[in-house]
């Protein structure tokens, strides 16, 4: 993965839409063939009137309707293909702006997913993606639209200059009528899409914890809150859809009052003698024929302002600063793994001190949950300290470019998910097999031993397939499959039973052994397996010592770990 800064949103967008002009231009080719066809109908029409049938003459007939059996083919195939074109150069912007966004949201520096929930981020990705892919698929179509305009406008000017003026001048102005008549659908369509990725964004986080909540009796809460949620979704959808009705309604309005004017002149005309017969069925098919450029137009307007809409809501993910600047220093090619908080200050730490030699298993034991998450973000380079320093090997973290950082330091969170394959797949995680060991230490092997196909069994969507417990072990497997210099594990065991904890307590410490290892948790099986515990309380350490010491000394580790 690139480690370069995140690029502007809008540059993004404009090189995934653009990087489709070919496809988009021979769509716009093909349509506007079509719409040049559509508008010759009438007057070959016309003309079969004025010449054939005038005439009387049966060879001039047939001359002129294999003419228009030839329009007519043209305009089919052009059809075809121009749409074929056009939602293939509309499939391919969407898939560009869809990597575009993956690629922001896992980006080392991370930062896009600041103030959204995964729900959120995953709309973005899918729904508006696609609203903003879809521009290349009805440009082409305006294009042969206006194409069409053309042609009925210098027909009916050979025809009548009065006529092709005023269809000429005429056009200009509704179209500005049709863009300003979209201003209110642009904004609508952007409060359905925000309302509707929230509601995306509350319902995934639902799901996912929807355990926790049986286990507590939150479900009137969450059903309540995702309730309310959904009803604001589906006002803000009724509002969109008002304005779309609106939109769609005031365009045929005038287009139609339009279309009646051009009819009445050629009919003024053709009472005066000013045009033919042929002439006059001509302009009446053109003027019927207008319609249908008119109606493009009023798709194409709505469909470029849901565009404009999402195209604000991806650049605003594309472009989030990022959590963390870049980095040039270096960790050394073989860190030792020694770690070093110099008084550091983040969250709720509160210039912490704190060494932590290399090889040495260190449990750290918080009393306020945040303060956990304020260290593992340091260590993580997730975040960087307002003040102080966190140091590998003498090497400021700050200075290190994330990716890099993340080589040597793996950070093992609480909530971390498995995904869809075999239990083999997610412990190796892209390495060529799994280290010896690993299973055990981590009791997964008790976990493929209960699977019918044992570590080959497939998993679903965040191994939804499994219980609690048996995704922990899982997932402490896969980190301790990486073998990292500095592991930090976030309360692996805490969906495990007795037993198995102390086996995983016993299985971790003989596993990463003289490798450095901190293990952030309250579970006494765990810290009674370290080297040293250390104490945070109010952002500092408190005490240090071992696991029984601090039993007997410290009222606030005992409160901690035994209640």
């Amino acid at each position: 993965m690139s480690t370069t800064a995140p690029t502007t949103g809008r540059g993004v967008l404009r090189g995934a839409v653009t990087g489709q002009r070919k496809s988009v231009l021979a769509a716009s080719v093909l349509a506007a063939g079509h719409q040049g066809g559509e508008a010759l109908v009438p007057v070959v029409v016309g003309v079969v009137l004025d010449r054939a049938v005038g005439d009387s003459s049966t060879l001039t007939l047939l001359g002129w309707l294999t003419v228009l059996a030839v329009v007519f083919l043209v305009l089919s195939y052009s059809y075809r293909f121009g749409a074929r074109a056009a939602e293939r150069a509309s499939e391919r912007a969407a898939h560009e702006i869809r990597l575009a966004v993956s690629r922001r949201v896992l980006h080392p520096r991370g930062g896009a997913e600041n103030g959204s929930l995964a729900g959120e981020l995953v709309s973005v990705g899918t729904s508006d993606a696609r609203r903003v892919g879809m521009v290349n698929a009805v440009l082409p179509f305006g294009i042969a639209a206006l194409v069409g305009l053309v042609v009925s406008a210098v027909v009916l000017l050979r025809m009548s200059v009065p006529l092709g003026l005023l269809v000429l001048l005429g056009t200009p102005p509704l179209l500005f009528l049709a863009h300003l008549i979209g201003k209110p659908l642009e904004k609508r369509s952007e409060l359905e899409q925000e309302r509707a990725a929230h509601a995306s964004g509350v319902a995934a986080d639902l799901v996912s914890g929807l355990r926790v909540l049986k286990g507590i009796g939150a479900e009137p809460a969450a059903t309540a809150r995702y309730r309310r949620t959904s009803r604001d979704s589906l006002q803000a959808t009724i509002r969109a859809a008002r304005a779309q009705a609106w939109h769609n309604g005031a365009l045929l309005a005038l287009t139609g009052i339009f279309i009646a004017i051009v009819a009445l002149v050629g009919g003024s005309l053709a009472a005066n003698g000013e045009i033919s017969v042929g002439d006059l069925v001509a302009a009446v098919g053109l003027a019927q024929f207008l319609q249908t450029p008119f109606t493009i137009f009023a798709w194409v307007n709505g469909q470029l302002a849901q565009g404009r809409a999402s195209a604000g809501r991806v650049a605003a993910v594309l472009s989030a600063p990022p959590a963390v600047p870049d980095g040039t220093g270096e960790l050394p090619i073989s860190a030792r793994g020694s770690v070093t908080f110099s008084s550091v200050s983040h969250g709720k730490l509160r210039e912490l001190d704190l060494t932590v030699p290399p090889g040495e298993l260190l449990g750290v034991v918080t009393t306020d949950p945040a303060t956990a998450t304020d260290l593992l973000d340091c260590l993580g380079r997730f975040a960087d300290p307002s003040d102080g320093a966190v140091r590998i090997d003498a090497v400021n973290l700050s200075t290190v470019d994330p990716e890099r950082v993340r080589d040597v330091v793996l950070v093992a969170a609480h909530d971390t998910d498995l995904f869809e394959g075999t239990v083999e797949d997610n412990v190796r995680g892209g390495m060529p097999a799994v280290p010896d060991g690993v299973l055990t230490a981590s009791a997964a092997d008790e976990v493929a031993a209960t699977l019918p196909s044992g570590t080959a069994t497939t998993v679903t969507e965040r191994g939804r397939s499994l219980s609690g417990g048996q995704r922990q072990r899982v997932a402490l497997a896969r980190a301790l499959a990486t073998e990292a210099t500095v592991l930090v594990l976030h309360d692996p065991t805490t969906a495990v039973d007795t037993v198995t904890e102390a086996r995983i307590a016993t299985g971790v410490a003989q596993l990463r052994r003289n490798r450095t290892t901190i293990v952030v948790t309250t579970s006494p099986a765990l810290l009674s397996e370290t080297d040293r515990v250390v104490l945070i309380e109010d952002g500092q350490v408190v005490a240090e010592g071992s696991h029984a010491e601090l039993v007997r000394a410290e009222a606030a580790y005992r409160a901690a770990v035994l209640s």
